[in-house]
């Protein structure tokens, strides 16, 4: 399979990361991640995955039930040449399933590579209590 070349920002890949999953798109979605077979992903309430294997069939098992549909807030963002570490709240609800009053907090880290900014880590947990109802702040540090 050819690689997909994004030159976008690590903004423009979080964004790109999110439609994807809105969609259910697989393989967008798996084209965002570094080639490094050192790439990890944590869904809430699941083990530490490893490896592109791992997290591709974690994803096939999400979509399998239907897209989900994601809305990010709060987004505390620090960047540096090679390195963009994302913290926010995600507010989801899944395709087939009612709504919960549920939020995830959740860090996405991104590195520059030869092909762009990719996705090294994306680690998901359910957070205590409901939603925050403030509005989105951001923080860049350069």
């Amino acid at each position: 399979m050819p690689v997909k070349q994004f030159n976008g920002s690590a903004n423009e890949v979080e964004m790109a990361f999110y439609d994807a999953i809105s969609r259910g798109d697989l393989e967008s979605l798996m084209a965002l991640w570094a080639e490094d077979e050192e790439i990890v992903c944590i869904h809430p309430n699941s083990p530490r995955l490893i490896g592109h294997a791992a997290i591709r069939a974690s994803w096939e098992t999400i979509f399998e039930n239907g897209s989900v549909h994601i809305h990010t807030t709060a987004l505390h963002a620090v960047h540096n040449v090679l390195t963009a570490v994302h913290s926010l709240i995600e507010l989801f609800h899944h395709a087939n399933a009612p709504e919960q009053d549920l939020h995830i907090i959740a860090t996405n880290v991104y590195i520059k590579t030869p092909r762009g900014w990719r996705i090294s880590c994306h680690h998901a947990s359910v957070a205590a209590g409901k939603a925050p109802k403030e509005a989105s702040k951001s923080s860049v540090l350069h």
